[in-house]
């Protein structure tokens, strides 16, 4: 049995487009389940309810092998480490209870580096709690996503232009959420893995936003260029569009984190990267969100 806790998140629902193929039984906690395409209720066992509720996750464990686990964002949260934890604690204890044997987890690079990292710092003290249970668990530990590029579309559009409050020469790695769902699928498939470890997750190359919008452009063929921009000026942005004072922090302490050097500094693993590049990613993705 395979359990996935966010079966309409942008990564989970792919990771369930996957494993729907295989012959293993699988459960979904949905809030909402008329939101689950058709193919999926009819294929999957559904438990309603939210997975920071004990008594739904205690019931979605029940008999289940392995587990994606992944916390939803919430930009209206009051604090990040409470937001964090209101779903990880109930998780831990389904863990516990209901003997789960296996756990994938969304987590990011930079663990055991990264200081004052905002939502990073909340997802490593998650990674942490997780592996007190003494599950079986990997971390998928990943930079930031290539979609976080379309919250860009419209200064794209509009300005020709986007925004980060980043230096525009320092080189990380990106990585599509679709490649992120092929290994989490892969190891929820995979019943014969134990222990505890991490996993990196990195797209075929390092580039910095410079570089990402020249390949835009050329995407595009239209000229884009990446503008950095003060943390607080783009704190203040966030909070006009109705994020948290406390998530707005969040977001501009991650990038100074990034920008200081947290996904360089670990040593690559021997693993391939992942396939998806960003030209790919832009052609088959950006350019249809920009021209729609």
């Amino acid at each position: 049995m395979i359990v996935i806790t966010t079966p309409t998140g942008q990564i989970d629902r792919q990771v369930l487009d996957i494993v729907l193929d295989s012959a293993e039984a699988i459960r979904v906690i949905a809030r909402d389940p008329s939101r689950l395409p058709p193919r999926v209720r009819e294929r999957v066992e559904v438990v309603q309810g939210a997975h920071d509720d004990i008594d739904v996750v205690t019931k979605a464990f029940a008999g289940a092998d392995s587990v994606f686990w992944l916390v939803p964002p919430n930009p209206h949260a009051k604090s990040i480490q409470d937001h964090i934890l209101s779903f990880v604690r109930p998780v831990c204890e389904a863990i516990n209870s209901q003997g789960v044997k296996r756990v994938v987890g969304v987590s990011s690079l930079g663990r055991g580096i990264a200081k004052n990292a905002g939502q990073i710092s909340a997802i490593f003290a998650m990674d942490d709690l997780i592996e007190s249970t003494g599950v079986n668990y990997r971390s998928l530990c990943m930079p930031g996503f290539m979609e976080n590029m379309l919250w860009q579309v419209e200064p794209i559009k509009r300005q020709g232009m986007f925004f980060y409050p980043m230096s525009g020469d320092r080189k990380v790695p990106h990585c599509a959420t679709r490649d992120i769902a092929a290994v989490a699928a892969e190891l929820l498939l995979d019943h014969s893995w134990s222990g505890q470890d991490s996993i990196q997750v990195r797209g075929p190359e390092d580039l910095s936003c410079n570089d990402m919008a020249q390949i835009v452009s050329e995407v595009l063929e239209m000229p884009i260029r990446f503008q950095q921009v003060p943390g607080e000026a783009y704190k203040a942005t966030m909070m006009q569009h109705g994020m948290t004072e406390a998530w707005a922090q969040g977001l501009i302490d991650m990038a100074a984190a990034v920008d200081r050097g947290i996904y360089n500094a670990e040593p690559h693993t021997p693993l391939p990267a992942t396939p998806t590049s960003f030209r790919q990613w832009c052609e088959e993705v950006l350019k249809p969100a920009v021209l729609d």
